[in-house]
């Protein structure tokens, strides 16, 4: 009988292990939360009386009094940018009124008791994204006072800054709603996303995802210190892209000035009413010490190296998952990486809306690597430690969340949750079919299910190709190859 009972005792101890080293692959140190999978499914038993918006999904709606929303292009007779468009005040952005609804027992509809309503600041946001009709938009929540409010929204940890943005490009609609929660998966952190419905001043404007915008505040994900008073100390928060609208925060580094980087880099937080020249100065000096270590012939070695400034596992990470879905933007344009006091540097996700074959020229194909050229990643892929941990780490990642069964069932699972939410997207949006928006003209879907299509297509051949390739990375710190950079 002691036999018996130890044999079924050693079947439980091997379960266990097993079960936790599944656990331990699939690691979620982040409690992740994906909204279609834990929030209401669509319920067509609603006994409202249908003469109005009826929606399983959150419901956000927006009164500005009928005053247009600041922040639209201004061009001039050439059709070249000039400016943004502001309040009859001169303000870029535009006080209004904002409701939530988002009822855990029934569905949605505009007549609810919402469950956030506030004050907000709001104004178009983007780059390219500003001259699509489906605008996206910037929001501030602020208490009567107008001092910024941080809040809970749609069972998203509170914060007072949130971006609305609007799929129109992506016609599949969930490019960064799905990349956000996966990348949240892997990474530190990740922007908290949710999928609503969007009226403004009456209108229906179709599907938005309500996203946390990278910037720290009191009750923030982000793990960043505040200023220290009385010296330049403070956790920081910086973006690669075409700099910012307050001189101050538009820093030059090591990079910039060696003609290393063509984009400009400007502080994100602090914010202006925190930030003093002498501290945005120490931060400039800050990462140029770390670009000067990286572009110098010290970069990989144990003393000087650049893995002491930067968090190696998150700069990994990062490459890995914009080279899967082959975000091209990332290391050029919104790319964010921050650093706490006395912490290392460590990247930030930020928009897949061009992801997976949806950029507007077709150069992410699926048969190439390219985020080695970028700025940073020039020089940390010409240490083979760097390079082997992508390799790695990637064919450990194909075998959980950029695995491509996980992948297609993740997306099928989403699009069921959006259920009749797609297509009153499209009721409104449709006619973007018929646009020409990816060049050449036939890589423009049709239709929803040909750009759901789009991107399973592109997962297989990216998942099959990378597979098969993920080792010629090794070629970038090969000593042939990088001998010039050594001593």
């Amino acid at each position: 009988m002691k036999y018996r009972v130890a044999g079924v005792l050693a079947m439980v101890l091997m379960l266990l292990i097993t079960l936790l080293a599944i656990a331990l692959d699939w690691g979620n140190p982040n409690q992740r939360v994906h909204q279609h999978e834990v929030a209401r499914q669509p319920d067509a038993g609603c006994d409202c009386d249908g003469s109005g918006l009826c929606t399983h999904l959150p419901l956000v709606i927006i009164d500005t009094g009928g005053v247009e929303i600041p922040g639209k292009p201004i061009a001039d007779s050439y059709d070249q940018e000039t400016g943004f468009t502001v309040t009859s005040e001169g303000e870029s952005m535009l006080s209004a009124h904002i409701m939530v609804m988002d009822s855990d027992v029934h569905n949605n509809h505009p007549s609810d008791t919402p469950k956030l309503e506030s004050e907000m600041l709001i104004r178009v946001r983007g780059n390219s994204s500003r001259y699509f009709d489906k605008y996206n938009y910037l929001v501030r929540l602020v208490d009567e006072d107008g001092e910024y409010q941080e809040q809970e929204v749609m069972g998203m940890d509170a914060h007072y800054e949130w971006a609305l943005h609007g799929p129109y490009l992506d016609k599949s609609l969930i490019r960064n709603y799905m990349w956000y929660n996966i990348a949240g998966e892997i990474m530190d952190y990740a922007p908290n996303v949710r999928f609503c419905e969007v009226i403004i001043d009456g209108e229906y404007m179709g599907l938005y995802v309500m996203t946390e915008t990278i910037t720290n505040g009191e009750e923030c994900r982000l793990n960043i210190s505040e200023p220290i008073d009385g010296s330049t100390e403070t956790g920081y928060l910086l973006r690669l892209d075409r700099g910012g609208s307050s001189p101050i925060k538009n820093i030059e580094t090591f990079t910039s000035y060696a003609y290393r980087n063509l984009q400009q880099l400007d502080i994100k937080y602090p914010r202006s009413g925190s930030l003093t020249q002498e501290m945005a100065d120490a931060i400039a000096q800050e990462f140029s010490d770390f670009e000067k270590n990286l572009y110098s012939y010290d970069y990989d070695t144990e003393n000087y190296g650049y893995h002491h400034s930067i968090d190696v596992s998150s700069f990994v990470d990062y490459f890995i998952i914009n080279e899967f879905t082959a975000n091209y933007d990332a290391g050029w344009l919104s790319t964010y990486v921050y650093k706490d006091i006395g912490g290392k540097y460590k990247m930030v996700i930020w928009d897949f809306n061009s992801a997976c074959n949806n950029y507007t020229q077709p150069v992410n194909m699926p048969d190439r690597f390219e985020m080695q050229l970028n700025v940073w990643y020039y020089m940390l892929t010409k240490d083979e430690d760097f390079t082997e941990h992508i390799i790695r780490r990637y064919r450990q990642l194909r075998k959980t969340y950029l695995n491509e069964q996980y992948l297609n069932d993740y997306i099928d699972d989403v699009v069921a949750y959006l259920g009749p939410a797609i297509e009153r997207n499209f009721e409104v949006w449709g006619y973007t079919f018929d646009k020409e928006m990816l060049d050449p003209p036939e890589r423009n879907p049709q239709n929803f299910e040909e750009a759901i299509a789009q991107i399973k297509d592109y997962i297989h051949e990216r998942g099959e190709w990378m597979d098969k390739n993920i080792v010629i990375l090794s070629q970038y710190s090969h000593e042939s190859k990088v001998k010039k950079f050594n001593h």
